[in-house]
């Protein structure tokens, strides 16, 4: 018989390892299996509780939605061409910040452990507590918030997300070889009031916090291939090969840790343009009615109003750095003609 109901336990269950996970002086979540696979923690059981619901669904009709990076409309800035050139002539800060800032958002992602999701039970007519949905408040946005930032319980570690990312950096550049950058306030939508005023505020709070993070691993996504990229390239930290390769490595054990978040948060949304949810005035809403706008509008801030502004921001700042070189006017026209970002667009 098909499993599609768990306890909070079964959720945050791991699998046995066979070696645990240490890199350059971090120790870190998940671990090895005997033939030295890489396994993420906690996804004994959420993997295959995900997987069941996603499959109940589609059974039902109802196709997952695009969690793809296929709805980013910008390429990455800068690109590899672009990022080897700047490191080519000594400018690895905007590599080192990009690296730092990342590990940085990942820590905030912690938050996720504080916060209580409320009976979605309770609005929607369907029965859900054989759903991912049902599951919000059973381990799967606490188990989110451990890979992210580290469990709050066990502040001694093992070291999550954040760690992972300065263990890369500090492989290629070494540990404090740059200034920890200012980091921006918050990568999420920007709260502009209510949108979806037929259900209570929380309810809206907690399906629009969902999509902003799934988004926001969407763009990691995007991030997660072109960092191993870059640092895959032979061109790329010449003297320094070896650490560049397992700085990659790194990097797709985080992108393995964050596949079972795009699925349970694309499982949670497709999940509820399927339900039936009860409004504030004593009717009733089409899920796909209440989540398909604003699914719409959070797409399109993440892919082209974000990117636009961050990409206006990196851009200044790389500029100024070039004008510190002696032939820098030279070498930013250089940057300035392998810019693709036209074509990406």
């Amino acid at each position: 018989m098909t499993k599609l109901n768990y306890t909070r336990e079964e959720l945050m269950a791991s699998h046995p390892y066979a070696a645990p996970h240490e890199e350059v002086g971090y120790q870190l979540h998940g671990g090895f299996d005997a033939k030295g696979e890489y396994i993420s923690p906690r996804t004994l059981n959420r993997w295959p509780a995900v997987t069941e619901w996603q499959k109940q669904l589609t059974a039902r009709g109802w196709p997952l939605i695009d969690a793809t990076v296929q709805l980013l409309k910008r390429g990455h800035y800068p690109n590899i061409e672009q990022q080897k050139l700047l490191l080519s002539h000594g400018l690895g800060e905007t590599l080192w910040n990009s690296l730092t800032i990342t590990g940085i958002v990942e820590a905030r992602g912690q938050a996720l452990c504080q916060f209580e999701a409320p009976d979605f039970q309770k609005i929607i007519v369907e029965d859900i507590s054989d759903t991912c949905t049902g599951h919000l408040h059973k381990g799967l946005l606490y188990a989110h918030g451990i890979d992210e930032g580290g469990d709050p319980k066990v502040p001694e570690g093992p070291g999550a997300h954040d760690q992972m990312w300065y263990a890369a950096r500090d492989m290629i550049f070494g540990a404090g070889r740059y200034s920890i950058p200012e980091v921006p306030e918050t990568i999420s939508r920007p709260d502009t009031g209510r949108l979806m005023t037929q259900i209570p505020e929380g309810f809206e709070q907690l399906i629009r916090l969902l999509m902003n993070v799934l988004m926001i691993e969407v763009r990691a996504e995007a991030g997660f291939a072109f960092n191993c990229a870059l640092l895959r390239d032979k061109a790329t930290f010449p003297d320094k090969r070896a650490e560049a390769e397992l700085a990659a490595t790194m990097i797709e054990r985080i992108r393995t840790d964050e596949a079972i978040h795009v699925a349970y948060l694309q499982t949670t949304v497709s999940e509820m343009r399927s339900f039936t949810f009860k409004t504030v005035d004593g009717g009733t809403i089409a899920g796909k009615d209440l989540i398909d706008p604003v699914w719409e509008l959070m797409v399109h801030w993440h892919s082209i109003t974000q990117a636009d502004l961050a990409l206006e921001q990196s851009h200044e700042e790389i500029r100024k750095r070039f004008a510190k070189l002696q032939n820098g006017a030279q070498l930013f026209a250089q940057y300035e003609s392998i810019d693709d970002r036209a074509k990406a667009a």
